[in-house]
């Protein structure tokens, strides 16, 4: 699905905290980073994660599932981007029959919306 025009959530944002991990963690392979292309090419990449996300979106929201690899093992889970007020977005990222986390992430200086 290509993302409709004016979505404000496409560039490449910089995950800067979450609730269940420090920075330490997010960085730990890294720059923390989820890049949200116009065309469906979505990646996340934190911790020991690298994963691929397929999006469904919006004007400032963007719901996906996503498989990746963590730790050498495959994993999978789903979750939603949504544009906040101040300009970061926030992520609940949740992965299959396990934990569900909230990262928030702010736009990369480079980085603007198309």
């Amino acid at each position: 699905m290509t993302a409709p025009a004016g979505c404000q959530l496409i560039g490449r944002w910089r995950i800067i905290e979450a609730d269940l991990w420090d920075r330490g963690y997010l960085n730990l392979g890294g720059p923390a980073t989820i890049t949200i292309g116009p065309d469906n090419k979505v990646e996340i990449a934190f911790g020991a994660l690298q994963a691929g996300l397929d999006l469904s979106y919006c004007p400032s929201i963007a719901h996906f599932t996503w498989s990746g690899c963590d730790e050498m093992d495959e994993v999978t889970g789903d979750g939603h981007a949504e544009l906040l007020d101040d300009g970061s977005i926030e992520i609940t990222f949740a992965y299959h029959n396990g934990d569900e986390a909230i990262l928030k992430a702010m736009r990369q200086a480079s980085s603007t919306a198309s």
